[in-house]
């Protein structure tokens, strides 16, 4: 089964060989790293940017108004901040043509802790993506969506942010990508580049198929009655994970996997909801200001009478940054125990 990074690669084969995808840029997304995470190694279309974000954006931004299908990626989300007025034209520009220019770019970068990255390298960017109208916004929380959301947001004539949940980017998935071998070590003899010198290297690409996951359709990963989880990206394994420790004690808990931030799945909520009648959104973006906030307001405007407890958002501590030391990082944003506690909490509170 391939991991995370090898199935964005594998996608961002498909887009430069079928989907026309003329290129794909950032720092050190080219040879002969092939990017941080690895995620672009053995593509034909990369090339190095100077570190420069806001040239970054503004290439894309270039290429996408001259017709071409570029994907360009910001090394870290943490280095985003400086290109939002970049991302608000971006956001803006087919509203403000009267629809008379398109901007086919996917944008891509990696988000939140989990990787004791310290402060420069664990924030998040999902709440502060969720208020660029014009953008669509998906994070994946295993191999094969990540593969199904890239080759969608290629293929989407509108600019797409492409969040890669940095603690997961190694975690292999459950299910084989179509057409991807069912061997993980003849997979990595593949794709995966050796170690040392890469000079004469080149891919051998599987023969993948196309395959699409919907922007905007989330997904139950665990089916429940007693309360529902909301989230995305690394903490669906976590919720999981507490669901199944939680249904060996007589709890049967839902969990929602959105997938797409922007456009939400809100018809799989609102039915999850009714049904369970209690919800926690769960993520790792900071507490205040959070998109969680967003879905918790349109709860109690929508759903009111058929809540049975308070709607509760579990999300990063307000702090200005994420610690180095693993206590620091996992006291900073929800871990399994923290998810536990809160559902505990849910489950007791009387309507």
């Amino acid at each position: 089964m391939a991991n995370m990074a090898q199935a964005i690669r594998m996608a961002l084969h498909v887009g430069e060989t079928q989907l026309g995808v003329t290129d794909i840029f950032g720092q050190d997304v080219g040879m002969p790293l092939g990017g941080v995470f690895t995620a672009t190694q053995g593509l034909e279309n990369t090339w190095n940017a100077p570190l420069d974000e806001r040239g970054i954006v503004g290439a894309a931004i270039g290429l996408g108004l001259a017709g071409d299908r570029a994907v360009a990626e910001i090394q870290f989300c943490d280095y985003i901040f400086n290109t939002i007025d970049l991302l608000k034209m971006a956001g803006n520009t087919y509203w403000a043509t009267n629809g008379n220019y398109n901007l086919p770019i996917t944008l891509m970068t990696p988000v939140g802790a989990g990787i004791r990255g310290s402060i420069y390298h664990s924030h998040s960017f999902d709440a502060w993506a969720s208020r660029l109208p014009g953008w669509k916004v998906v994070m994946p929380s295993n191999a094969l969506d990540a593969y199904g959301l890239l080759i969608s947001a290629i293929k989407d004539p509108n600019p797409v942010m492409f969040l890669k949940p940095k603690a997961l980017l190694r975690v292999r998935g459950e299910e084989l990508i179509p057409g991807e071998p069912e061997s993980e070590k003849e997979l990595k003899a593949m794709i995966d580049a050796p170690i040392g010198d890469r000079s004469n290297w080149k891919a051998k690409w599987p023969n993948t198929e196309i395959y699409e996951v919907p922007i905007g359709q989330g997904k139950v990963t665990r089916e429940g009655t007693d309360a529902t989880i909301v989230t995305y990206g690394r903490h669906v394994l976590m919720a999981n994970t507490v669901a199944d420790r939680m249904r060996d004690q007589g709890r049967s808990i839902e969990v929602i996997d959105l997938r797409s931030i922007y456009p939400y799945d809100w018809s799989l909520i609102k039915s999850s909801i009714s049904k369970t009648g209690r919800v926690l959104f769960l993520n790792e973006d900071t507490e205040v200001t959070n998109f969680a906030e967003h879905l918790v307001y349109r709860c109690t405007q929508e759903l009111f009478y058929e809540l049975m407890a308070r709607p509760r958002v579990l999300a990063g501590k307000n702090l200005p940054g994420i610690g180095l030391h693993a206590n620091l990082e996992e006291n900073s944003v929800p871990q399994e125990r923290d998810i536990e506690r809160e559902l505990s909490e849910l489950l007791e509170e009387v309507p």
